[in-house]
C-alpha cells in the first residue's frame, strides 16, 4: 500500500492545521498540500511545501524587464510571451518541495536531473521496507528490435508469468537474505551501510526533492513525454497534474509551446520550403540520415 493509516493521520492532521499568512498563494495547490498521490504499486507523490504562483513569475518579469513588458496586457499574455521566447529566470522564482517514494531504477534515472535539491532516506541508518516495485503485466514488454532504450511487443502467456514469477521471489529472497544479515535482537551481524547492497534495483527508497519551476518544466518535456519509460512517466504525469493545479497560465503555455511543440532543425524548415513549393523530396536527396528522416516523415508526414 503506497501510505499507512498512520501516515494518513499525519497527512490529515497537517491539513486540518490551516493558518493565515501574508505570502502569494496557489489556491489549486492549497489543496494538493500534503495529500499522497499513488503511482505505480507502492509509489507516492507528495507536496510538502511550494512557494509563488502565476503572479511571481510575472512579477519577476516587470522587475527584470521594466518597459519591455508594458504592452503585454495580462499576465496570461505575459507568460506566454515568456515561455515562446525562452525566458527562464521569472519562471525560477517558483519551487516545490515534493516527496516522492519510488523504486530505486527510478530513482537513479531521476536524479541525473541535478537541478534539484535532493535528500533521499538513508540506508546506512535505517531499514529499508519489505516492498518492491512489480510491473503490471501489461507492462511487461520484451526489448525494442529498433530502439535500444525502449520497449517492444508485450510478453504474453506463460512467459510473462515466468518472469513476474522470477521478478517476485528474486526481490523476496534477496530481503529475506538482507534481515538475515543485520544487526537484530542483540546479535552481531553484517552493518547496515554493507547490508543494504545486496538489495535489487525495484526496492522503494524515498526523497525530498525540491526544484523551481524552470526546472520542473525541463523535467516534465523529458519524463512526461510519450517516448519516456513508462515507470518515471507515471511519476511525471502526476506532478504535471499538480504542476497544472498550482500555476495553471504557465502550465498552459508550458504545455502548448513545449509538451505539445515539436522541433524543426534548419534543415527541416528547408525541407518543408521545398516540399511547399512543390519538389518531391525524398530521402536520397534530403540530406538527412535515415533516422533524422524516419523522425520528420513521422512528425509531418510523407510527401
Amino acid at each position: 500500500m503506497p501510505i499507512t493509516p498512520e501516515q494518513q493521520a499525519e497527512i490529515d492532521e497537517s491539513r486540518a492545521a490551516a493558518r493565515p499568512t501574508l505570502r502569494a498563494v496557489s489556491e489549486g495547490m492549497e489543496e494538493r498540500l500534503y495529500k499522497a498521490h499513488p503511482v505505480l504499486d507502492h509509489g507516492i507523490v507528495r507536496v510538502i511545501d511550494y512557494m509563488g504562483n502565476d503572479s511571481a513569475i510575472t512579477q519577476a518579469a516587470r522587475v527584470s524587464y521594466g518597459r519591455g513588458t508594458k504592452s503585454v496586457n495580462s499576465d496570461e499574455g505575459l507568460i506566454r510571451y515568456l515561455m515562446r521566447h525562452w525566458h527562464s529566470t521569472p519562471f525560477e522564482m517558483c519551487e516545490v518541495k515534493l516527496h516522492v517514494k519510488l523504486p530505486v531504477f527510478v530513482a537513479r534515472q531521476w536524479i541525473r536531473h541535478r537541478t534539484a535539491n535532493v535528500n533521499e532516506y538513508s540506508a546506512r541508518y535505517s531499514i529499508l521496507d519489505r516492498e518492491f516495485y512489480i510491473p503490471a503485466p501489461e507492462q511487461l514488454a520484451a526489448q525494442s528490435t529498433v530502439n535500444n532504450q525502449g520497449r517492444g511487443e508485450t510478453l504474453q502467456g506463460a512467459e510473462a508469468a515466468r518472469v513476474l514469477d522470477m521478478l517476485r521471489e528474486d526481490a523476496m529472497r534477496s530481503y529475506d537474505h538482507y534481515e538475515a544479515m543485520l544487526s537484530q535482537d542483540g546479535q552481531q551481524g553484517l552493518a547496515r551501510e554493507l547490508a543494504r547492497m545486496n538489495l535489487p534495483a525495484n526496492i522503494y527508497t524515498q526523497w525530498y526533492w525540491k526544484v523551481d519551476l524552470h526546472n520542473l518544466f525541463h523535467f516534465l518535456r523529458l519524463r512526461a513525454d510519450p517516448h519516456a519509460q513508462y515507470e518515471i512517466r507515471a511519476y511525471a504525469e502526476v506532478i504535471a497534474d499538480i504542476t497544472r493545479d498550482w500555476v495553471p497560465f504557465a502550465y498552459a503555455a508550458f504545455e502548448d509551446y513545449r509538451l505539445g511543440a515539436v522541433q524543426l532543425s534548419a534543415k527541416g524548415a528547408e525541407i518543408l520550403k521545398r516540399r511547399l513549393a512543390g519538389e518531391t523530396i525524398t530521402m536520397e536527396n534530403s540530406g538527412m540520415s535515415k533516422g533524422e528522416w524516419r523522425e520528420f516523415e513521422a512528425i509531418w508526414g510523407q510527401a
